[in-house]
């Protein structure tokens, strides 16, 4: 089987920035979350501003356009770097080329993590810097406090039909702190997580000759993937050692995810 590696120019950094410590949703199940925050789940690059430089997952820097961050504060925030829903492609490929406009890209903030207070103190120091910036390509994503589990499923339904991805769940009374917290929830209808692809299937029948499934291994255990693949990924498959997203419902009796189907590599690496 032929591998095809597609040749992009990457906006990032060629060597790692500083290491940031970013924090990491767990899944929602039946936590009890009253009085938390609530959130619309963006789909689009994680992104840390350090007070000097954005900074990826994998810690390396973007290159944005000259003066993109020059409203930016001298602090740190945590958000994404999105346009707008089911735009993923778009703003993946633009912040990680170079000399590319980021002209409809804005950070959307979910944190000032330096900042006193709760959440909203925190946001609100944030709020006060854009009162005096109003140039600045910054927006605060809303928190909503949640009344109850099913103020959390009206919310994920009304964000689901505009197209949104999902819901995120924040306990607004603790300060920021990385890893993967209990006290950040990310809710979706369909499930999704991380794999490390450990090897290519060859297809059979009109795929013969491409790529047919993958091997992926996690702290679940190593199973295969199958479905979910366009034709250009079966093409240009992603990279044994790679990290990709798939989504999935539920579990087998074995542990292993229930219909596994790719859904893109991780863009972060």
């Amino acid at each position: 089987m032929r591998t095809l590696i597609p040749i992009l120019a990457i906006a990032l950094a060629a060597s790692p920035a500083t290491a940031v410590d970013f924090l990491l949703a767990k899944q929602y199940t039946t936590q009890d979350v009253t009085h938390w925050a609530m959130s619309e789940k963006l789909d689009g690059v994680r992104a840390y501003w350090d007070g000097n430089k954005l900074i990826s997952r994998q810690g390396y820097a973007f290159t944005p356009p000259q003066g993109y961050t020059a409203d930016f504060p001298p602090y740190p925030m945590d958000g994404e770097l999105y346009s707008g829903r089911q735009q993923f492609e778009h703003i993946s490929a633009t912040v990680r080329r170079h000399n590319s406009s980021w002209h409809d890209i804005k950070l959307h903030v979910f944190d000032v993590p330096a900042a006193q207070g709760n959440l909203y103190q925190r946001l609100a120091v944030l709020q006060k810097w854009l009162h005096a910036h109003p140039k600045a390509p910054i927006v605060i994503i809303k928190q909503i406090p949640v009344k109850n589990r099913e103020h959390v499923f009206q919310y994920l339904k009304q964000i689901e039909a505009l197209g949104g991805e999902g819901v995120m769940l924040r306990n607004p009374n603790l300060a920021y702190a990385g890893g993967r917290s209990d006290q950040l929830l990310k809710l979706k209808s369909i499930q999704d997580a991380e794999c490390t692809v450990t090897r290519h299937y060859e297809g059979k029948g009109k795929n013969s000759g491409k790529l047919g499934a993958i091997g992926c291994k996690n702290q679940l255990g190593e199973f295969k993937i199958g479905s979910g693949f366009k034709d250009a990924d079966r093409l240009n498959p992603p990279p044994v050692g790679s990290v990709i997203t798939y989504r999935y419902r539920g579990f087998t009796k074995k542990g292993t995810p229930r219909f596994a189907t790719y859904f893109r590599k991780r863009s972060d690496r």
